[in-house]
């Protein structure tokens, strides 16, 4: 029987995050052999894996940041299934390691992301790994953003995230005031364009039934509707809303006061459990 010791489960738990009873079973299963037993361990992630893959992960780190001209911002979500986990500072460098890695090597898509190497492994297999170490499910997802300029913006707790597209530069407080707007108030889109139909007529329609249950003559109902459509914008849409840190004035004007024409192309916002 191969002799394992106390320094080889301590290299193995350095080289993988794993527990020091995982490492150690891993090397007896492997008679010693790291590389077989670092495979031992991804089969067990993998067990793990699908064992739970019908669990809810609506925990984790949501964090975002730009690339280093601001033209290319990523965001990215790594979850769990509890908030104990998610607060693990290994598990918080995890996402963070993932999250430099797509930016340097310019990644186009969570497909890319998960292909990147991670030391010895890929991300999608660090991905599993981790499930058998953790025991519990885990699941990462990326969001890209390109444009003339990028900001992004992380909420205090790494639970909150957004990332912005603009058609122009501007001074970076400018553009990451706009990235805490879209952080703070929710907008569904960009500007009315961006609202689909469907939202339209139901907003609509719910205006005329209120009006209608307030007495509103009949023929008022459409005229108040569009009037309640159009505040419906305002509240809703980015470019519309009044802008947080000066309620005089909308996302948009604030945008033409630094830069004349300098708008918003996309953005993205996402929360946990949002």
């Amino acid at each position: 029987m191969t002799k394992i010791t106390a320094s080889d489960v301590a290299k193995l738990r350095r080289q993988t995050g794993a527990g020091m009873m995982d490492c150690k079973k891993a090397l007896v299963e492997s008679h010693g052999d790291f590389e077989m037993a670092v495979d031992v361990l991804r089969k067990k992630g993998q067990k793990v894996a699908a064992k739970r893959a019908d669990r809810d992960a609506s925990e984790g780190v949501v964090i975002a940041k730009n690339n280093s001209d601001n033209t290319k911002a990523i965001l990215i979500s790594l979850n769990c299934e509890t908030d104990f986990v998610a607060k693990n500072d290994d598990f918080i460098k995890l996402a963070y390691k993932i999250l430099d890695t797509a930016l340097e090597n310019d990644i186009s898509s969570s497909e890319k992301m998960n292909e990147l190497s991670l030391g010895d492994m890929t991300v999608s297999e660090k991905i599993i790994e981790q499930t058998g170490i953790i025991g519990e499910k885990i699941e990462v997802s990326c969001h890209i953003i390109e444009a003339k300029q990028v900001s992004s913006y992380i909420h205090a707790g790494n639970r909150l995230a957004t990332i912005v597209g603009f058609s122009d530069s501007s001074e970076e407080q400018v553009t990451r005031d706009v990235a805490m707007q879209v952080a703070a108030m929710n907008p569904l889109a960009v500007d009315k364009n961006g609202i689909s139909q469907e939202v339209i007529d139901r907003e609509l329609e719910v205006a005329k039934d209120l009006a209608k249950q307030e007495g509103k003559p009949e023929e008022m109902l459409e005229k108040i509707a569009l009037g309640r459509l159009n505040k419906f914008y305002k509240e809703n849409t980015l470019l519309n809303q009044a802008f947080i840190k000066d309620g005089k004035k909308s996302v948009s004007q604030y945008l033409n006061d630094h830069k004349k024409d300098m708008t918003v192309l996309m953005f993205k916002r996402l929360g946990l459990g949002n």
